[in-house]
């Protein structure tokens, strides 16, 4: 014991050992096992309540060790009709040739979702709020609905964290986390994450001794100096997440007056369809939000003229950032029923004094609408 207030970064890849098959300190070999990994791993079912976390190389990595270890060839899940990019992807390009099907839904409509499920249905994926458009599903009701079919809820807290939102305590299975974004929240780190607690496949098999062996078999696992940043991040997760939330509440409140803003999308403001269960199951409703502006045009302008805004892929960091969604980060949902708006403009509302952010938006709105 060294006294040391900081996790150590173990970089080593192997362990000695006694004897054969006697662990000098429970560690072999770092794809296995890593203590940096195991402290983030800890870290992580704490903050979200549960039994047991997993960190992995990226979020897509952890979407996919967690399909690969509840699916099967014939089996189907239904996914929101607003998810992210990737994971549609994931869904539309990988593990269709592998023979799983899905379906999109309206995740904030539990009918819609119940009619969507079949008797091969296993899985039921929901994130909230949702990426671009800030949807807000009901975990409870959702889950709820899930459970009744056999089907397992699993919950993307990306947008929320755990500090906003715990969806373990509301019923979901299994917390799926881009720790890149707010758990990292630097944009220095790439990772992903599972949380569960005691859910079980549809064979009764338990995913948490399922996953720690799919973690290893299938190795996209977290290196121990990413697994160090993203613990260096969560340290301070709570107070960020106070400020993303209260700038972004004031930019939410700022945009909607601008006329040159067609739709504020925001689960903060009364206005938000999902406002009633965001307050109900989130602390605060974060730190994103989403504009429509007339056209594509004006939308490609807002983001072309920015300045304290960095026009960048990724959200969650300390800096802020605008994207514009169809032609970025959800580009591959192009011509699906998942496609994304194109005059819709994302925000990543970081850590910067408030008013150099409205002024900067103000600015890039005026200056778009006079060209």
């Amino acid at each position: 014991m060294t006294g040391a207030v900081v996790p150590s970064v173990h970089v080593a890849t192997t362990f000695a050992q006694d004897g054969v098959g006697n662990l000098r300190s429970g560690y072999e070999y770092a794809r296995s096992a890593n203590p940096t990994r195991d402290a983030l791993q800890e870290c992580l079912a704490a903050l979200e309540g549960g039994r047991a976390a997993y960190a992995f190389a990226s979020g897509l990595a952890a979407e996919d060790t967690l399909l690969r270890t509840v699916l099967a060839p014939g089996d189907h899940v239904v996914i929101p009709d607003d998810a992210y990019g990737g994971t549609f992807r994931l869904f539309s390009t990988v593990l269709a040739r592998w023979g799983v099907d899905h379906t999109p839904a309206d995740t904030s409509d539990v009918g819609a979702v119940a009619a969507a499920m079949t008797d091969r249905t296993r899985l039921v994926w929901c994130e909230t709020p949702s990426n671009p458009l800030l949807g807000v599903s009901d975990v409870a009701a959702l889950a709820a609905a899930a459970h009744e079919r056999g089907a397992l809820l699993v919950v993307d807290n990306t947008f929320a964290t755990p500090y906003l939102q715990q969806p373990l305590a509301l019923g979901a299975d299994v917390v799926v986390h881009s720790t890149t974004k707010y758990c990292g929240g630097h944009s220095d780190v790439v990772g992903g994450a599972l949380v569960v607690d005691d859910a079980v496949r549809a064979d009764g098999e338990p995913l948490a001794e399922l996953l720690t062996i799919h973690q290893n078999a299938m190795g996209a696992v977290a290196g121990p100096m990413d697994a160090w940043l993203v613990l260096r991040g969560l340290k301070t997760l709570a107070v960020r997440m106070e400020r993303h939330c209260t700038s972004a509440e004031a930019v939410a409140a700022h945009l909607q007056a601008h006329p040159a803003v067609r739709e504020v999308l925001y689960p903060g403001l009364p206005g938000h369809p999902g406002a009633d269960v965001a307050a109900r199951q989130m602390r605060r409703p974060g730190g994103m939000v989403s504009v429509r502006l007339a056209d594509e045009a004006a939308a490609l302008a807002l983001c072309a003229r920015t300045r304290v805004f960095t026009l960048a892929e990724s959200l969650g960091g300390v800096e802020s950032l605008v994207e514009h969604p169809a032609r970025m980060t959800h580009a591959s949902a192009a011509g699906s029923p998942l496609e994304v708006p194109a005059d819709l403009v994302r925000l990543s509302v970081g850590l910067e004094d408030l008013e150099d952010l409205l002024a900067d938006l103000d600015q890039a709105l005026d200056g778009a609408a006079a060209a």
